[in-house]
């Protein structure tokens, strides 16, 4: 792995189109039983070459083994009726028909274990897996058992720490916690949100991330995006208790954002994964273009905290769009890290 700007994806690469619909976000699977099980092993492996080809430094499974970034770790759980469904203001951005958690949840065996054990057999690259956030689980579902927001989330707290120390007994180096909702909910992610994170995280012997990002290029973000005025400081809110806690990393959105660079310094410390890739076009970043993101988180992070990183998660994508987004992010990387290897040896 690269020492310096070690590059990595925030969450979802494009599925292959035996396994789901091209282009489209949570697309029902394409195949069944064993056949789906072969086939989401056969389409990790397929990711897995593909970030190698690009040169990526970091490797995930691309959300290949999941339809939904939330909703399929809490299929495998207790507790949750995916029959009976209600309508919930997702994230207060917009409405979704949702399961219902009718009882006390609980995990009675691992969800994505061995599928992060497939994939550790097939690189000796570090592992980023990713899982969702308490706060962003609880905003995915009607509660009508704990009627808590914060109790909810300290359940789901403990069974994400039973998860994810069997993902890091299973050979994963970086576990991320996905919470969107941290841009949304501030007096909640400052009085329970990150404590409930702490304890998700809690003993684990890998390093810890959490993704906050704005959402993937779907209608209802890029409307809401256009709604936040001309800087979008939400980071700003929620930083400075997040610089507090143990989490070791930060992922955020950089590039053609408009979050000022220098919020950054507000969790000085942690190592950045600074989102350089813009998931929500499909216009392919110039080398260029990744290496000026970069330079300017340079001027708030050091250079060995830095981590070139997407927005966001790309399934939407065309494949050819999302393969060549990864190569630029490789490509504008290795030209900022010329450029610093070169000025240590001057």
């Amino acid at each position: 792995m690269n020492k310096f700007l070690p590059t990595s994806t925030a969450g979802s690469l494009p599925k292959p189109s035996w396994l789901a619909q091209p282009e489209t976000l949570w697309s029902a699977w394409r195949l069944a039983d064993q056949d789906l099980a072969e086939g989401r092993q056969d389409a990790l492996s397929l990711s897995l070459h593909e970030q190698d080809l690009a040169g990526i430094d970091i490797v995930s499974d691309g959300e290949q083994t999941r339809q939904h970034f939330v909703t399929t770790f809490i299929e495998h759980l207790n507790g949750v009726d995916f029959e009976k469904r209600e309508t919930v203001r997702i994230r207060d951005r917009y409405d979704a028909s949702v399961p219902s958690v009718v009882d006390a949840v609980s995990r009675s065996r691992p969800v994505f274990v061995d599928d992060a054990r497939f994939l550790r057999q097939q690189t000796r690259k570090p592992i980023k897996w990713a899982l969702p956030g308490p706060m962003t689980m609880v905003d995915t579902l009607y509660d009508n058992h704990y009627k808590s927001r914060e109790k909810l989330a300290w359940e789901f707290a403990g069974i994400l720490n039973e998860e994810a120390r069997e993902l890091v007994a299973a050979g994963v180096d970086i576990i991320q916690f996905d919470e969107p909702a941290f841009n949304v909910f501030f007096d909640e992610v400052n009085d329970w949100g990150i404590a409930a994170l702490e304890r998700a995280s809690a003993g684990l012997t890998c390093e810890t991330a959490v993704h906050i990002c704005y959402g993937y290029g779907i209608e209802a973000n890029t409307d809401w995006k256009e709604s936040l005025g001309s800087e979008w400081r939400q980071y700003e809110a929620i930083f400075p208790r997040l610089q507090r806690s143990h989490l070791d990393m930060v992922s955020l959105e950089c590039h053609n954002s408009r979050v000022p660079m220098d919020l950054i310094e507000l969790i000085r410390g942690k190592k950045v994964m600074v989102g350089a890739i813009d998931v929500a076009s499909r216009s392919v970043e110039t080398a260029e273009e990744v290496a000026r993101t970069l330079r300017n988180a340079l001027r708030f992070v050091d250079a060995d905290k830095l981590y070139p990183s997407t927005n966001c998660g790309m399934a939407p994508l065309p494949r050819d769009v999302a393969r060549g987004k990864l190569k630029a992010l490789s490509a504008g990387a290795a030209l900022v890290r010329a450029e610093l290897t070169g000025n240590q040896a001057a």
